[in-house]
């Protein structure tokens, strides 16, 4: 849905006035969802088809490349763009790359600038869905599609939603360094370390956040609303090392996904085999991304055909956790309650960052 609005919004301030506000949005939201057809290629496995989603289909590069055939083919379609190859070009490329570029914002990987660079970008300052981002846009690409003729006014409204929009993930941008701080604040004086720190907004908004501390082999959860006090923040502490897992090394699609990840993973075993998880994608034990890829043979560990686990997208008490949090409180997840910080016990004991390959 966000991505067919910004489209269409997109084409209607580039194209509208050429081809009238109705076929501009028509043409934007078609265009908006183009690089989001690679989820229908197959890469001959989960984790593959995980990793390499956002990859070719979202690059900047490609998208330049194939602008002109797109183009030239809407210059046949739409007759009043085939005196203005320029407007035309743009709004294709303009399309694809906003597109593209929201999508760095969140926190999934997108390789812009495949193959150049194969670094898959997410910045994570903003929800995959947030509704404040989308409205806007949504507002004027139903204007735009009630009026065939251009008017100053459709012009208005669509750079008024644009620029809301624009302004809002710029906001994320600070809210998300506002909350790093804080973070990293709450960790020192409870006395943790942290290798790395990754804060991301919770669902639908950008009022309540989690950051992801990576110590070694546990990490901690850390939720706090934006406005909040430091010392309001909850601070969870989970293991993240399967103890009798394999080498990492020596499972190829578990490799994979820790790199994908960026070293925010988990390892864990149940009774069907070893798993690893995306930690900055779901909530423990919640998660998204998890998968299944290696078995036991005994003593020994067998690489498998990865297979994905699907977990349920919430626990109970999350709703009324989650609108706690947006509205500025400090009620502690049910989910996680087991494992809120109590600085009088121990931590979990630390284990290697990865399993021996001896």
């Amino acid at each position: 849905m966000t991505q067919i609005v910004l489209g269409a919004a997109v084409s209607v301030a580039v194209s509208g006035r050429r081809i009238g506000p109705r076929k501009a949005a028509l043409l934007g939201a078609g265009l908006g969802t183009l690089p989001d057809l690679d989820v229908l290629v197959r890469h001959g496995d989960a984790v593959s088809d995980f990793i390499l989603h956002r990859g070719w289909s979202h690059s900047l590069l490609v998208h330049a490349v194939v602008t002109p055939l797109i183009a030239e083919a809407a210059m046949r379609a739409f007759s009043g763009l085939r005196e203005h190859r320029v407007t035309a070009y743009l709004t294709v490329f303009l399309c694809l790359a906003t597109h593209a570029l929201l999508d760095a914002m969140t926190v999934y990987g997108t390789r812009l600038l495949w193959p150049l660079d194969d670094t898959p970008y997410g910045v994570g300052s903003i929800f995959i869905i947030d509704p404040l981002y989308t409205l806007p846009l949504a507002v004027a690409t139903v204007w735009a599609l009630l009026r065939r003729d251009w008017s100053p006014r459709v012009g208005r409204v669509t750079a008024v939603a644009l620029a809301l929009s624009t302004l809002y993930l710029g906001w994320s941008l600070v809210a998300q360094q506002i909350v790093d701080g804080k973070a990293r604040q709450a960790l020192a004086n409870a006395g943790l370390n942290a290798e790395k720190i990754l804060a991301t907004p919770m669902p639908f908004n950008t009022l309540f956040w989690r950051t992801i501390a990576i110590d070694g082999s546990r990490y901690y959860n850390v939720y706090q609303p934006l406005f909040a006090e430091t010392d309001a923040a909850q601070i969870h502490v989970h293991p993240r090392l399967a103890e009798t897992g394999p080498c990492l090394d020596m499972v190829p699609s578990g490799a994979a996904v820790a790199a994908f990840s960026k070293g925010y993973y988990r390892t864990f075993i149940d009774e069907s085999g070893f798993r690893i998880a995306d930690l900055r994608m779901g909530v423990t034990p919640s998660f998204v991304f998890d998968f299944r890829v290696a078995s036991a043979e005994g003593d020994t560990w067998k690489t498998i055909m990865p297979e994905r686990v699907r977990n349920a997208r919430s626990a109970a008490g999350d709703i009324g956790w989650l609108l706690n949090g947006i509205s500025g409180g400090s009620m502690i997840r049910p989910a996680e309650a087991a494992s809120i910080l109590d600085p009088s016990a121990p931590l979990l004991a630390a284990l290697p960052e990865t399993q021996s390959c001896g």
